[in-house]
């Protein structure tokens, strides 16, 4: 019974490789994921018929300020696309640059890079970075920015936070991700030699225009590119080394006067009193024309007479105020103030006083003389 059961259950199985053939081209060495480069060379790589069917076009605009750059490279340009077989045409009038494939073409993907060549030169490119997208290890992205953030002056604030102090944000963003970025008016422009900086690079920027600051990212670019280059780490998780920043809701500006909440009432609020029922209330309604114009006369008297006692009174504080700072204040005359002729005179007068006072009487020196007896007899 065992050996029939067996029996059956060997027919029923199926065998998968019963169809399979052997591959000698295809073995573990090959990396699938690997972009071939085109060789039309020596008759590597070739068209079906030997030529494109089709002629395929791009046009891309650029503004007006870099029309003098673009009229002055553009022989450069003209001179790399004709490598690859590529026609290239500048429109100063439109204000447009396309390009298109020619009879000359072998590489039929390389049309869509030309196209990305004129795009990166519009968006303000040098060229010799721009020529670089031509290659088959290089692939470009633009980045829109301008829609993302509405306030104008916080767009600005936030794009140069990208920027950083001198450029240092964007330098150490370049170093980590291994890619080219130019921030220009509402885009960035992004190019590299692989998918993942590209990617990288566009999330920080997304990001910093959501207001979360580029350090963050560059801090976990940089722990990820060192646990990169230990090969016990490629297969594991890398979560627990890299940091977990948590976004923090602070108010920079806090309310100045905070209004108070009314309680709320079914009721509107009471009418205010118009002209007439506050004329009923004083008694002037029922009062003739001539006696309103007479009290209204009075009283405009009244106010005139009142404000002419407050300006006196000011102007009597005014005058008081001098005449107590110069009692107060003490009178001393300077040099400059006295005459010349003046200060010549007492100059002499001093001196002949000078030359009085040193010339001594000999009786002050000589025993028993007038005044000596003088001092005699008082003792």
């Amino acid at each position: 019974m065992a050996d029939i059961s067996k029996s059956t259950t060997d027919a029923t199985k199926k065998n998968h490789n019963k169809y399979r053939r052997d591959k000698p081209w295809d073995n573990d060495d090959i990396d699938h994921w690997k972009l071939a480069s085109w060789n039309a060379d020596d008759g590597g790589d070739t068209l079906p018929g030997g030529r494109l069917l089709e002629e395929s076009s791009f046009a891309t605009l650029f503004p007006k300020y870099r029309e003098a750059y673009l009229r002055q490279i553009w022989p450069v340009v003209t001179r790399h696309l004709d490598q690859h077989g590529v026609a290239c045409e500048l429109n100063l009038v439109e204000g447009s640059m396309t390009v298109r494939t020619t009879k000359r073409t072998k590489d039929p993907y390389v049309i869509l890079k030309a196209r990305d060549l004129l795009k990166l030169l519009a968006r303000s490119l040098p060229v010799a970075q721009a020529v670089k997208i031509l290659q088959d290890d290089y692939q470009c992205d633009i980045v829109k920015i301008g829609g993302l953030v509405r306030n104008k002056e916080r767009f600005v604030k936030r794009r140069q936070r990208l920027l950083g102090p001198d450029g240092s944000t964007l330098k150490a963003l370049e170093l980590l991700t291994g890619c080219y970025i130019l921030v220009q008016g509402n885009t960035v422009s992004i190019m590299g030699d692989s998918w993942k900086g590209l990617k990288q690079a566009r999330r920080v920027v997304l990001d910093c225009l959501k207001n979360i600051h580029p350090v963050y990212h560059l801090k976990r670019l940089m722990i990820q590119k060192e646990l990169a280059k230990d090969p016990a780490l490629q297969n594991e998780d890398w979560s627990r080394f890299l940091p977990q920043f948590q976004k923090k809701n602070v108010q920079t500006k806090k309310p100045s006067v905070r209004k108070t909440k009314k309680s709320y009432t079914p009721f509107p609020p009471a009418q205010q009193p118009s002209k007439i029922d506050l004329q009923l209330e004083s008694g002037e309604y029922f009062a003739t024309e001539f006696e309103r114009k007479t009290k209204k006369v009075a009283d405009r008297k009244e106010a005139s007479k009142s404000k002419s006692i407050a300006k006196r009174k000011a102007r009597e504080l005014e005058e008081e105020t001098p005449v107590l700072a110069s009692r107060k204040a003490k009178t001393t005359t300077t040099k400059e103030d006295i005459p010349v002729e003046q200060r010549i005179k007492d100059k002499f007068q001093k001196a002949a006083q000078a030359s009085q006072s040193s010339t001594s009487d000999p009786a002050d020196f000589i025993q028993g003389s007038g005044s000596g007896s003088k001092r005699g007899k008082k003792s």
